[in-house]
């Protein structure tokens, strides 16, 4: 049986989540997915996915938090905001039509300060459409790839 793609599940570092419904996705492209096998510290053995870079444009329709999403910042200020604000989407889960099953993807990171929770490799802006657009990538930014037309931009 076929997968088929709903929706995408953010994931920050501080444990917040965002999802989004497939119909509110544009542009996507996940770049050099690779499977990798290991453990940190005492915790289980795990399979991970880590990707060579990220980007996607979302429609100003899913700013907004899901309610199954546990999520305060977006609560007050949309979820827009709070990726403006915040550079810590740490990884996504690709969430599948009629099914349990997902796939995580890990996004690459790199700690912008001491406390660990910006990366570096992240920045987003906002298009002149409202529309969002978001890029993981250790040696692009969302400016070089979707251009300069932002009315917001971080």
């Amino acid at each position: 049986m076929k997968k088929v793609m709903s929706g995408l599940k953010f994931i920050f570092r501080n444990g917040e989540t965002w999802t989004i419904d497939r119909k509110y996705i544009g542009d996507l492209w996940i770049k050099q997915v690779t499977t990798s096998f290991g453990r940190i510290g005492e915790d289980d053995f795990q399979e991970i996915h880590p990707c060579g870079s990220f980007k996607i444009e979302i429609d100003s329709e899913a700013d907004h938090v899901n309610s199954n999403d546990i999520n305060l910042g977006g609560l007050e200020t949309g979820m827009f905001d709070r990726v403006l604000q915040f550079k810590d989407i740490e990884k996504m889960d690709i969430i599948y039509k009629n099914s349990a099953e997902k796939d995580r993807i890990y996004f690459p990171y790199e700690a912008l300060d001491s406390d660990g929770h910006d990366n570096a490799y992240q920045t987003s802006m906002i298009g002149s459409q409202q529309k969002l657009y978001i890029v993981i990538d250790p040696d692009k930014t969302v400016e070089k790839i979707y251009g300069k037309d932002s009315s917001v931009s971080k």
